[in-house]
């Protein structure tokens, strides 16, 4: 990992950002792209699909729509100890979602005059889930628990077909949804399984869904840029992040192996360092070199981590640290500090925060309760994670009886008058002339 000192710097938050560049080429080149296969889907449909499985996936003449066989085999080959974990992983999830839900709450505005406040869930949802370089049962968990408990009425979920699976989706994704009762799922990847979800696919009686969520890689999230308008989505994730701030009592060995654990999700993650001590930012660069060459995908994280994505930033103090992560806005912060959980309020913008040294990204990934996922990119400063509330809508129930209108009918006509729209007020009048 490369070091840039920062130290002895007035630095906006642009001259921040710009020190430790987000990977993006990948990303603008995959728009275009995804843009003609989701047009594609839209156009020919089941067609389309069958042959961006043969051109993406080597798969041909698969079952798209999974069959309830499929979903039964796999629960019953599923490992007892990876169930065990898959069970304690949706209930810590369901627990910490329930959270997120709003209480509906009435306003009362005069003498007969309220307004409601009250959230309602989407009615159908389309859930993908990447299979890629990883097989990603706890995305499953992360993005169909959530829209459970928002109380969603119809829950799809499409993820790749496998070569090495004849076909079928990896077989541990299809338990995991098997434990979480969903039952339409289909063998389809990528972009073009965001543009099924958006528009539908008549032919293999899919409907089209009001919000799409899940991961993916920089096609996918293209393809949800693609159909914005059409349907809501979650986020645009692109590849992982992770930023942790340390101060110099902190163990080298811990951050290095948080740094490489993230690092093996995709050559273009992200992985950053900030700290105001020399001796542990040397520290760390060695620990990386060590941990990175022996970890099974030993290429990946050094592609990752060599990467102008991916540094060890020196700077001037905590003030600095601090500034420094609210402007890259990380989807993953960890905070290795000696008073981590004092200062961590002062850290605003973060997909979430991992406070304390016994607390690592890869925690929040599986078993922590909280959702994994998350912004990238710096969406942070602006967006959230995936919760339950992705899947709801505020929506306002007014409730006005006679006389609670006689209040405000000389202000509603007086306005409606100065906007030159008399009929408003004509239609509030309406109420008290025969």
């Amino acid at each position: 990992m490369r070091t840039i000192d920062l130290r002895g710097r007035e630095l906006s938050p642009a001259d921040m950002l710009a020190a430790v560049p987000r990977a993006t080429q990948a990303r603008a080149e995959a728009l275009d792209t995804a843009a003609r296969i989701v047009d594609d889907v839209r156009e020919r449909g089941e067609a389309a699909l069958r042959q961006q499985a043969e051109t993406f996936d080597r798969v041909t003449g698969h079952e798209i729509r999974v069959p309830a066989s499929h979903i039964e085999e796999a629960l019953a080959d599923l490992a007892p100890e990876v169930r065990s974990a898959l069970d304690e992983a949706i209930g810590r999830v369901r627990l910490a979602s329930e959270a997120q839900v709003p209480a509906s709450r009435t306003t009362r505005i005069g003498e007969g005059a309220t307004i409601t406040q009250r959230w309602q869930p989407v009615h159908r949802v389309g859930v993908y889930i990447p299979g890629g370089k990883a097989v990603y049962p706890s995305s499953v968990i992360m993005n169909v628990v959530p829209a459970q408990v928002a109380g969603v009425a119809q829950i799809a979920l499409a993820s790749p077909p496998q070569a090495d699976q004849g076909g079928r989706i990896h077989p541990t994704i299809l338990a995991a949804a098997g434990l979480l009762g969903v039952t339409e799922i289909y063998a389809v990847g990528g972009a073009g399984a965001i543009g099924a979800f958006a528009h539908g696919v008549v032919d293999l009686a899919l409907d089209p869904v009001d919000v799409v969520s899940g991961p993916g890689n920089n096609y996918v999230a293209s393809a949800k840029r693609a159909v914005a308008g059409v349907v809501g989505t979650d986020s645009e994730a692109g590849a992982t992040e992770i930023l942790v701030v340390a101060d110099g009592a902190a163990d080298a060995r811990l951050i290095a192996a948080d740094l490489v654990s993230q690092a093996e999700h995709d050559e273009q993650a992200s992985a950053v360092l900030v700290t105001d001590s020399d001796e542990l930012a040397a520290a760390v660069a060695r620990e990386v070199e060590r941990q990175a060459s022996a970890t099974r995908h030993a290429t990946r994280v050094a592609a990752a981590l060599s990467g102008p994505q991916s540094a060890i930033v020196l700077v001037d103090d905590r003030a600095m640290a601090t500034a420094f992560s609210n402007a890259y806005a990380p989807e993953h912060l960890e905070l290795h500090l000696t008073d981590a959980e004092a200062a961590a309020a002062s850290f605003t913008s973060a997909g979430a925060v991992f406070v304390g040294d016994q607390t690592p990204v890869s925690l929040g990934d599986y078993m922590a309760g909280s959702n994994h996922v998350l912004p990238t990119g710096g969406q942070a400063r602006y967006a959230p994670g995936l919760g339950a509330y992705t899947f709801l809508r505020p929506q306002q129930v007014i409730t006005y009886d006679r006389e609670a209108l006689a209040a405000v009918r000389s202000g509603v006509v007086a306005l409606a008058n100065s906007e030159v729209l008399p009929a408003h007020g004509e239609a509030v009048e309406a109420r008290f002339t025969a």
